[in-house]
């Protein structure tokens, strides 16, 4: 059976991902910082899917963390690459850590840049591959350097979908707005005042991020709230845009 590799497997939307994936066949490599909870994640995929499972434990905010990964995709064959690893910071920029902005910037940049300069070569030699990043609909507005972060995984998936169209490999963003994961606990957002209808199911837009990427469309929106939004983004001036940005980073602090 193929092999497909998670990064942020161990919960939320990456935790959704390995049990989609198994559920298809697809043996599992599980990446994230809680080596306990990844092993309890394996063993559950083993026994429900009959999987086989690897746990890699990693830091991606580092270099060693990153590089034990990179040197993973080199010594076995990956068929399926999930960049899902992700985190935000609950505070302006001007305000913020500059080590914790380092380290976002990190996992949501360097780390998906890296793997997938180290996974495509070996994918366009077999003529098969689908990798899929885990963007955001802030991608689209601009929300400090989360948004900032996530546009440039949005707009790479779209330049590497076209760029590597002949080669059988696939490359899809999935764009989701606010999903009930541990996300917004870890980052400490406060999101009590979000509209219920605004508020998605991971595995659901799990599923739909899959199919879109099976046929291959660049950019994948779960969530008919938020094609909308993205529509209304696409054509007001760019001023409200900034301005959209700025009042949901408020909301969340």
């Amino acid at each position: 059976m193929a092999w497909a590799l998670v990064t942020g497997a161990s919960v939320g939307i990456g935790e959704s991902f390995t049990r989609l994936l198994a559920s298809k066949g697809y043996n599992i490599a599980l990446v994230s910082r809680d080596e306990a909870k990844l092993h309890e994640r394996a063993a559950s995929l083993r026994e429900k899917f009959g999987v086989q499972t690897f746990v890699l434990p990693a830091d991606l905010s580092t270099d060693q963390g990153c590089a034990s990964v990179e040197e993973y995709l080199r010594t076995y064959e990956i068929e399926v690459l999930i960049n899902n690893a992700g985190f935000g910071i609950n505070k302006a920029f001007s305000a913020s850590a500059l080590e914790a902005e380092q380290q976002m910037f990190d996992v949501l940049v360097r780390t998906p840049m890296r793997l997938m300069h180290t996974v495509i070569p070996g994918m366009k030699l077999r003529n098969s591959g689908t990798i899929i990043n885990v963007s955001s609909v802030a991608s689209f507005i601009a929300g400090g350097t989360y948004s900032a972060s996530k546009a440039y995984l949005t707009v790479l998936s779209e330049s590497l979908n076209t760029e590597l169209a002949s080669s059988g490999v696939k490359v899809s963003a999935l764009c989701p707005g606010f999903t009930r994961t541990e996300f917004h606990e870890r980052g400490r957002m406060k999101m009590g005042g979000l509209p219920r209808f605004m508020w998605l199911n991971s595995d659901k837009l799990v599923e739909q991020s899959w199919n879109d990427a099976v046929a291959n469309k660049p950019v994948s929106i779960p969530g008919w709230q938020y094609k909308l939004l993205v529509g209304f983004i696409s054509i007001v001036p760019r001023k409200f845009v900034r301005q959209i940005g700025m009042n949901v980073r408020k909301k969340q602090r």
